[in-house]
């Protein structure tokens, strides 16, 4: 008898350990995403979606310069001084190191008396145009989340515009412009960042905050990240929960700080009058001693880590995705089409695990005669207090399944936690799109901004799913043949629960 029991119990732990790696939650939160965070109580652990550090991001950047012989000192040449304009006796040399000025001294270590930086070529031949692009390349896509701040030793330029390209420099997008007069410069009217509002945020705006000629105090030229979200998450961005909900459900907000390059294009220099003196052309030139680009590795919420190696950074992928984003479900892991995850619901998130392929889930474990007898009219007769929470849940009993029984949009154990689309207020309650920040998905519109019109393909309060995830036989299948559900992994996972307990 005690041998029967023993094998008993091996068999239905290695059909428990089957049913959980083959039907995993639909709705899976973080639970191998934590980060270090400061609070009241000092550095606690923080569960939240699932995003590398942020970090200095210039440690992994290449640099490329058009023209690529921008840079003084291939042929020596005299410049004048920083400090005064007039005293032209400086000199450039790329094969003296003293008197070299290479790219990789736009990043090396600050603090340096004298301090180092990378210079252009004078603008020796002028009146044709002095202009550079810095491009700034990290063959990832990144996410900033630190003001951009370039320091320029020559006096900050004129005329410079900021862009930035999600495919890898193939088309390139303006993200701010600079300039001593936007409208003479770009036919633009001046604007601060603090001008922009919620509806606004997205706005490309022309800056005269940072373009003035020589001047010791004024050499940071900056592209405010910050100012950006302290719009959603307050002057100190101590609502950082309104933020990532913003990020979640605002049509281009997350794609506005992503970038895979950025380009400085520097189209005049900082002359400090209203003509060029063409008399002391040395006086004119680009030189940068700083640049400081804060950001992570986008990784589509599915990674809490990522690795510099062989010159390349990738995402350390979990939830069942690869790729260097994490931007699609591993091999026999497509039960379901790819989504990122979701910081919704806060603070947890929706992890959107890849759930196994169909034709990768074979048949549980045969043990013959080890399984005990019993019926499935006891196992569904089984009902317990579960502690269902109030708001979120139908009623206070369990459902056969073992979860409580939740109100629309509502999820969880214990129907405590709320779907994507929904937030919590006494219970979950669906969040509706309205017409300056569309949250409608997938192409979807906002109608009356009280729901969203989807798509065809499409259904779900933010036309965030397609409609073949709600029909029984899933995506993906034939006659909704082979279709596994999530209710299916649940009833199988209280089965073997209940046989346990009739065991003993």
């Amino acid at each position: 008898m005690y041998f029967s029991s023993v094998l008993w119990l091996q068999a239905l732990w290695a059909s428990l350990t089957w049913a959980m790696q083959h039907y995993p939650s639909e709705y899976g939160h973080y639970d191998v995403c934590k980060s270090l965070v400061r609070s009241d109580e000092g550095i606690v652990w923080e569960y939240m979606a699932c995003q590398p550090e942020s970090t200095d991001m210039t440690k992994y950047l290449k640099v490329r310069l058009d023209p690529p012989d921008s840079t003084c000192g291939e042929s020596p040449e005299k410049f004048c001084a920083m400090g005064n304009p007039y005293m032209c006796n400086n000199e450039c040399d790329a094969s003296t190191p003293e008197l070299a000025h290479p790219t990789d001294l736009m990043f090396d270590f600050e603090g340096r008396n004298p301090s180092t930086f990378w210079q252009s070529i004078t603008w020796k031949n002028y009146p044709r145009p002095l202009q550079v692009n810095i491009t700034l390349s990290w063959n990832k896509t990144i996410e900033l989340t630190d003001n951009i701040a370039i320091t320029f030793e020559s006096g900050r330029p004129e005329k410079m515009i900021l862009e930035k390209s999600l495919d890898y420099g193939r088309t390139w997008q303006p993200y701010q412009f600079y300039a001593a007069d936007c409208l003479d410069a770009f036919r633009m009217e001046p604007k601060s960042v603090k001008d922009l509002s919620h509806h606004t945020v997205l706005d490309i705006i022309c800056t005269e905050e940072y373009s003035t000629g020589y001047a010791a105090h004024a050499k940071t030229i900056s592209f405010e990240i910050k100012d950006r979200f302290a719009i959603f998450a307050g002057p100190r961005l101590h609502n950082m929960a309104s933020l990532y909900s913003q990020l979640d459900t605002t049509k281009n907000l997350r794609d506005f700080f992503t970038v895979t390059d950025l380009r400085i294009r520097l189209l005049r220099p900082a002359t400090g009058a209203t003509f060029v003196d063409e008399q002391n052309l040395a006086r004119y030139f680009y030189a940068i001693s700083d640049i400081k680009i804060h950001g992570r590795c986008k990784c589509n919420l599915h990674a809490n880590t990522c690795v510099f190696d062989n010159n390349k950074l990738s995402c350390e992928c979990e939830h069942n995705t690869t790729g260097p984003d994490c931007g699609r479900c591993r091999k026999n892991y497509q039960g379901r089409p790819w989504s990122p995850g979701s910081y919704l619901t806060i603070p947890k998130g929706t992890a959107n695990i890849c759930t196994p392929s169909i034709s990768s889930i074979g048949t549980p474990p045969k043990y013959g005669r080890i399984w005990p007898s019993v019926s499935s009219l006891e196992v569904s007769n089984r009902k317990q207090e579960c502690h269902c929470n109030i708001y979120g849940s139908a009623h206070d009993r369990c459902k056969d399944t073992g979860w409580c029984e939740c109100k629309e949009g509502a999820t969880g154990p214990k129907c405590d936690d709320c779907l994507r689309g929904y937030f919590w207020h006494r219970g979950c309650q669906p969040n509706v799109c309205d017409n300056e920040l569309q949250r409608c998905q997938n192409g979807g519109i906002c109608h009356r901004n009280m729901r969203c019109e989807c798509a065809a393909p499409y259904t779900g309060i933010l036309c965030e799913k397609l409609k073949c995830e709600k029909e029984s036989g899933g995506c993906g299948t034939r006659n909704g043949q082979g279709a596994v559900s999530r209710s299916q992994g649940l009833a199988l996972t209280a089965l073997l629960g209940a046989l346990l307990l009739t065991a003993f």
